[in-house]
């Protein structure tokens, strides 16, 4: 239902035949408004138009396959999996062979479309180890095909550069037994010239990129694009595009095809020889006779293609350089110039290229092609250069969109002529459609005798001086006079002034507009020579592949005979595919490109719209549409439209034919609106049947409405009768409940009477036996019982000897609480002597002065926390590495505990020095750091105390005896980078060697002893000072800040 109300969606019909009004401005609305839709399908008939949207969308899954596989051609949305389906079907059960067309411009997306059909072919195909080795080898021809003749455009970064028409075989039950390809003019002139801003061919940038070092040095080739000629020596990088990657898979593909390694390498070396051809340098020079004359400027480019491809380099040079010339018996050896040295040499390297993409595509044919004897069904996907117009149009332009008036000539006879059989085969009176003949301009160009092609051949063979100018002024004389010819002498003798024709083109009025040709290079290019002397050079190469692709230079084999010009084989082609197409049953996908920026989901109406009328969209639809716009089985019909009628809804009991009649019959449309086929209903207007449409729509919500009514009184009465079962089930079994459960409770209580009762009579009866400690002892036996259980299953669940975990099972009993927290502080200590037991001395001492440390500075000194991760190290100095440091190792000896490096602030200034500082077991040695010799020693029973800040500084005060010598001079005052083990060591240090504590005050205000008398040092937090790093400031004689963070 979806599908068909998407196609009669009037706003965006999925079906342009059903457009009303059918004008361009609306064709071209629809487009773009189902393109915004992201709708990039929709069709004209069987027609399919495909909007390229420069983006992947998620409509190509598995699960789309499946969706289309098997489906009726309308009853799903616009895709190309639906005409593709539709093709396949045809095929395999109705006996018919198929030809899909996919034209349209370049950029249009008609490789894409080739490779979704191909897939989707391929997917809904049986499945078995040779079906499926067939398949591969088919899509696998995609990637090699691409390499080598796929290039970026200014309008397309992957357009095909050449016409491509794939057969694909297939058994009777529908599986691929293979295929055939067939490849139409290479656009060989980018081998050797192309406009800025596009590339040569993709292999070219593939091999340089994605080659192995060992493999270029093989092929004597360099990483760099810009070192090539051909290539515009320009870079080769393109977004989005990993020419490395796509080299890969594309030698992953000559693989699954069938190429020997052998047969990869030849391919490789002879494309190389190619590319170096560009880089051979002509020098010009002067003969003895005063003739111009030409030489290799560079010999070693020349002297890597000649190891490559095994030949002599002189025999190469001789042939770039020279040319013989047989005149009657004679055979003249003439010297070429530079400009001739350069064609000959570009000549070459494009008929390389051309013969090997030849012999590409016959190898590749040799791997898919059917054994014979088979009976087989065809299926052609054809994907061919669409019709071209540029600001300056060539040869190849010409021949290009003759292919394409050609196929439309074909598309327009081959739609009517299906239409006409539709209408013959329903009993339908059909009516003729006026429609324009393009077979004028084909006859223009083709005829045999007086066509364009004809003409060209004829001056190409003509003797004496043959240019351009000869050529237009013959077809100026024979086409003077026809509608769809025209030059500039042509408008002049009509006396029509027109600046946008110049003197060297001709314009031919094609069914897609106007176009205008510069016959400049038609001659060269149409005769496409390439002299003798580099034919048998090439034949003469030991190289077995490129031999092979000269076997006119064969001197056994000369022959005088002309080659058969370009235009000449392009037009046989031409007319061998035509004859292929005839023989088939036509599919077609119109292709176009939205934009000219390759820009995602960027519809440009202008664009579009000159290739709706190129591509004569519009009469197409007009051809569709003769006599009746829709028209469908009735079965379908009928099942879509028959709540419309109250004779026919719900069901029909006779035929579909009848309940179709009788359905229209009692909607009243005019007779003229309506036919009635053998099988199909038959609607003129798209009016009539949006009218339907509508009907129907109104139909669907009262049914909608009278469905949800039904539906929501069964649900109301549905639930009520259910709640009111459950209601009953619930009461009866609750009743139930409540007496069984009054019924236990009695039955309990009478047990337990009874009990009493019983042990009441027998204690009565042998009181006099009963022992009196009888009770004393079942209680201990209970109690030790108890006990014994308790310890056995705590020996059972000890928890882990991990000293962290403090966990222990409860006491089961009150009587065991204060056994089980003994025993649970017991196990406890023998973990812990456990873990020190297994204490190695350095670590013991560590956690000791980390212990110590907690002792001192825990919950009143911010740093300790931050020191907690910190391992006590010691030794910060390195004064064993250090040879620097040899005199303070001299003096700490094997007694050091610590050495740091601390700021000494000066008592005078407040500002700090860095020093050294040593704590050995009896000293603490203040050093300067440059000189490294101590300043200061102070021995440890010289400490009076110590005094931090209770912030997270590094500042401390060193309290000293009036008595002691250093002490003369004051306190000292400290900052250091490792305060907490600092202090932590020294207090540990004098409480081994005196046996007395260190006091230890922590404290913002306290009092220092200088020289000049005592200091009143206050701490004060502020954000001036650095994370850890204190401030100190002199406020006066006998204050001091000092600022912390």
């Amino acid at each position: 239902m979806e599908a068909t109300t998407s196609r009669l969606d009037p706003a965006a019909v999925g079906d342009l035949v059903l457009l009303d009004p059918l004008t361009e401005e609306s064709l071209l609305h629809t487009l773009q408004e189902r393109f915004r839709r992201s709708d990039i399908y929709t069709y004209i008939g069987n027609v399919v138009i495909s909007v390229n949207p420069y983006q992947s969308l998620p409509i190509y899954s598995p699960e789309k396959v499946q969706e289309y596989h098997n489906c009726n051609f309308f009853a799903v949305k616009p895709h190309i999996y639906a005409i593709a389906d539709d093709a396949y079907r045809s095929l395999r059960d109705r006996d018919r062979d198929q030809c899909i067309l996919i034209t349209g411009e370049s950029g249009a997306g008609k490789t894409e479309a080739s490779k979704l059909v191909m897939s989707y072919v391929a997917a809904v195909c049986s499945k078995g180890e040779d079906v499926d080795k067939v398949k591969e080898q088919l899509l696998q021809s995609n990637p090699v095909l691409e390499a080598f003749g796929n290039a970026k455009t200014v309008r397309n970064d992957n357009s095909s550069r050449f016409g491509k028409y794939m057969d694909v075989e297939f058994d009777f039950k529908g599986e691929p037994l293979g295929g055939v390809i067939s490849n139409y003019l290479l656009e060989k002139s980018r081998i050797v010239r192309h406009v800025k801003g596009e590339r040569n061919f993709h292999i070219f940038y593939q091999l340089l990129a994605g080659g192995s070092a060992q493999l270029l040095q093989q092929l004597k080739l360099r990483q760099d694009c810009r070192h090539y000629g051909y290539l515009n020596r320009e870079s080769s990088s393109l977004p989005g595009v990993d020419d490395a990657a796509n080299f890969h898979a594309m030698q992953d593909a000559m693989r699954v095809i069938g190429f020997s390694p052998d047969e990869v390498t030849a391919l490789l070396e002879v494309t190389a020889v190619v590319l170096k051809l560009g880089n051979v340098q002509l020098s010009s020079s002067y003969q003895a006779s005063g003739m111009e004359s030409c030489s290799i400027a560079e010999p070693q480019e020349l002297q890597e293609i000649c190891e490559l491809i095994g030949l002599d380099p002189s025999v190469l040079e001789r042939a770039l350089c020279s040319r013989t010339v047989k005149a009657r018996d004679e055979t003249v050896l003439t010297t070429l110039s530079v400009p001739q040295g350069y064609y000959g040499r570009d000549a070459l390297a494009k008929n390389i290229y051309s013969r090997l993409f030849d012999w590409l595509v016959n190898r590749i044919n040799t791997s898919i092609q059917v054994k014979p004897g088979k009976q087989r069904k065809v299926m052609g996907v054809l994907d061919i250069y669409g019709f071209e117009i540029f600001q300056d149009n060539g040869f190849e332009q010409f021949i290009i969109n003759y292919c394409n008036e050609k196929l439309q000539q074909i598309f327009i006879l081959m739609t009517l002529k299906e239409e006409q059989e539709e209408y013959v085969r329903e009993g339908i009176q059909w009516t003729p459609v006026e429609f324009f003949d393009n077979s004028i301009i084909c006859n223009l160009i083709e005829n045999s005798k007086c066509g364009i092609l004809a003409m060209l051949d004829e001056e190409c063979l003509r003797p004496g001086v043959v240019n351009e100018d000869t050529f237009i002024s013959k077809l100026n004389q024979l086409f003077a006079t026809h509608k769809h010819y025209e030059s500039k002498e042509t408008q002049n003798a009509q006396r029509v002034m027109d600046a946008s024709l110049p003197l060297q083109c001709f314009r031919i009025h094609h069914y897609a507009g106007k176009v205008t040709y510069n016959v400049t290079g038609f001659i060269e290019k149409n005769n496409d020579l390439l002299f003798r002397d580099l034919s048998q050079a090439m034949w003469a190469a030991r190289h077995t592949l490129l031999h092979s692709l000269f076997p006119e230079g064969d001197p056994q084999k000369v022959s005088l005979k002309l080659p058969p010009t370009a235009g000449f084989q392009f037009k046989a082609s031409v007319a061998m595919l035509m004859k292929n197409l005839y023989s088939k049953n036509p599919n077609y996908i119109r292709c176009i490109k939205p934009n000219e920026t390759k820009t995602a989901m960027l519809f440009t109406p202008e664009l579009v719209l000159a290739q709706i009328r190129y591509l004569g969209l519009m009469e197409n639809v007009r051809v569709r549409r003769a006599g009746y716009a829709f028209r469908q089985l009735y079965g379908p019909f009928l099942e879509r439209y028959k709540m419309l009628s109250p004779r026919t809804w719900p069901r029909w009991a006779g035929s579909d034919r009848e309940g179709a009649e009788v359905l229209l019959a009692e909607l009243a449309f005019p007779p003229e609106e309506l036919a009635f086929g053998h099988t199909k209903i038959f609607i003129r207007s798209p009016r009539t049947l949006f009218n339907l449409e509508s009907r129907r729509q109104e139909r669907v919500v009262q049914l909608a409405t009278l469905i949800q009514k039904i539906f929501r009184g069964w649900r109301c009465r549905t639930q009520y009768q259910q709640m009111r079962k459950s209601q009953i089930i619930i009461s009866a079994w609750f009743r139930g409940h409540r007496q069984k459960n009054k019924y236990k409770q009695m039955k309990r209580s009478a047990l337990i009477i009874q009990a009493y009762i019983r042990g009441w009579k027998v204690r009565k009866a042998y009181r006099r036996y009963f022992r009196s400690e009888a009770s004393i002892r079942l209680a201990n036996f209970i109690y030790r019982r108890l006990v014994q259980k308790f310890l056995v299953g705590l020996g059972r669940n000890l928890p882990p000897l991990l000293v962290t975990d403090r966990t222990w099972p409860p006491a089961p009993y009150k009587f065991l609480a204060d056994a089980n927290q003994e025993l649970r502080s017991i196990f406890y200590r023998w973990k812990c002597k456990k873990y020190r037991e297994q204490l190695t001395p350095q670590r013991k001492a560590l956690l000791q002065a980390k212990l110590c440390a907690s002792e001192l500075f825990k919950d009143k000194k911010t740093l300790y926390s931050k020191s907690l991760q910190q391992p006590f190290r010691g030794e910060y100095l390195g004064l064993t590495q250090n040879p620097k440091y040899q005199k303070l190792h001299a003096v700490a000896k094997d007694k050091l505990v610590m050495a740091d490096t601390v700021r000494k602030v000066n008592r005078a200034s407040g500002k700090t020095v860095p020093h050294l500082l040593l704590l050995t077991t009896e000293h603490l040695v203040l050093a300067d750091p440059k000189a490294a010799q101590p300043k200061t020693v102070l021995s440890l029973g010289d400490i009076r105390s110590v005094s931090v800040t209770r912030f997270s500084d590094g500042f401390l005060v060193l309290h000293l005896k009036e008595t002691s010598t250093a002490g003369a001079k004051g306190d000292f005052l400290l900052i250091s980078d490792h305060l907490i083990e600092l202090v932590t060591r020294l207090h540990q240090t004098i409480m081994d060697t005196t046996a007395q504590a260190l006091p230890l005050h922590i404290t913002d205000q306290f009092s220092t002893r200088f020289q000049k008398g005592d200091m009143a040092v206050t701490v004060v937090e502020s954000a001036k000072a650095g994370s850890n790093v204190p401030i100190c400031k002199k406020r006066g004689s006998h204050k001091m800040e000092v600022l912390v963070h």
